[in-house]
């Protein structure tokens, strides 16, 4: 699987940053913002407000970092998050374009900054370091691009960042069970329990990766089989939370 280093993680999260940056800089009306996105109850509005949430969240944690300090992911939680997704969702299209280009600004300012200690440092979103940060940041920002509804699908999604949803998202598979991820003309990878029962996914890659990160597969070539047998694709656990959830 393809290595993700500092420096190739700084290049992906402006890569990402600049691609979301343009499709909200290509909304034209209030209409735009307002339509449904990807995600089941959410407007596009929602969806940048998030965008806009957790880079100011996830550039926070580096800026405390810096200063051998540890903050919460969200100011006040994964209510305050929820409640200022809400607030933001129905700002005009104005309002959204400056809200993502700041916030996606702060954000790599501050990863642009870092040396290599910098990297390593500690930060409280899940008991990691600023890199486990870094590619948090790098998943929402590329699959929530997705998820504005633009037509830019899974299908446009690089080999390495599905390589690394690969290893992020084994958290998925249940208990018990082993999923072999086989897709077109590359090498197969097996995640989940050692020895447990079996599945074998086959399709393309962008596939693979959308499917295992709840998203729907444009390229139509999944395919289950287990014990030679063509099975209906397994069930998957919930996505790794990155805050706590209030039972």
């Amino acid at each position: 699987m393809t290595t993700i280093t500092p420096e190739k993680l700084l290049d992906e999260l402006r890569r990402a940053a600049g691609i979301v940056a343009g499709i909200t800089a290509s909304f034209s009306d209030e209409d735009v913002v307002k339509a449904p996105s990807e995600l089941p109850g959410w407007t596009r509005g929602h969806v940048l407000a998030h965008i806009c949430g957790i880079a100011n969240a996830m550039a926070r944690q580096l800026e405390y970092a810096a200063r051998g300090d540890s903050i919460e992911l969200y100011d006040g939680g994964y209510e305050g998050r929820t409640r200022a997704i809400e607030m933001a969702a129905g700002h005009t299209i104005a309002e959204h374009r400056a809200d993502v280009d700041a916030a996606l600004d702060r954000a790599l300012q501050a990863f642009g900054t870092l040396d290599d200690d910098g990297w390593q440092a500690p930060i409280s979103f899940r008991g990691g370091v600023v890199f486990d940060g870094g590619l948090a940041l790098w998943r929402e920002l590329v699959i929530h691009a997705t998820d504005l509804g633009t037509g830019r699908g899974p299908e446009t999604w690089s080999r390495p960042f599905c390589e690394h949803l690969f290893d992020f998202l084994a958290e998925r598979v249940p208990e018990g069970q082993r999923f072999v991820l086989q897709p077109l003309g590359l090498p197969a990878v097996s995640i989940g329990t050692p020895g447990g029962r079996s599945t074998a996914i086959n399709g393309m890659l962008t596939d693979i990766a959308a499917w295992l990160a709840g998203r729907t597969p444009t390229l139509g070539s999944l395919r289950a089989t287990a014990a030679a047998d063509g099975v209906d694709l397994p069930a998957l656990l919930p996505w790794p939370a990155g805050v706590p959830v209030t039972p």
